[in-house]
């Protein structure tokens, strides 16, 4: 059974960085090569958005929100995938998810919490 497992969040004051990762389990390396996968962020009392997505050959696209700020990228051989999150804004406070794209809703994770306050 595929787990994803996000972490890396944490508080961080505004203008600060953190990266996130999101760890694939229970899949082969071949199989997640081929996966487009993407972050998506909840915050309170919104839907969940998706904010970066990686397609199996690199190919990137963002959130205009957090254009320039948001890097994703993944390591094929790790079966991971991370999130570069640079100049954050208390208006990223959020849950931070990976998942497959599109969704496959028995694959969300607990998430990582991130939190930008002074």
């Amino acid at each position: 059974q595929v787990q994803l497992v996000e972490s890396g969040g944490g508080l961080v004051q505004p203008g600060g960085s953190l990266r996130l990762s999101c760890a694939a389990a229970g899949i082969t390396r071949i199989m997640f090569s081929i996966w487009t996968m993407g972050w998506y962020r909840q915050a309170p009392g919104k839907q969940r958005e998706l904010v970066a997505q990686i397609t199996r050959g690199g190919s990137t696209n963002y959130a205009d929100s957090v254009k320039g700020r948001f890097t994703i990228s993944r390591d094929n051989t790790e079966n991971t995938v991370y999130l570069q999150m640079n100049s954050l804004k208390p208006e990223d406070t959020a849950v931070y998810y990976c998942n497959h794209i599109p969704v496959l809703q028995n694959y969300w994770g607990q998430g990582t919490q991130v939190t930008v306050s002074s």
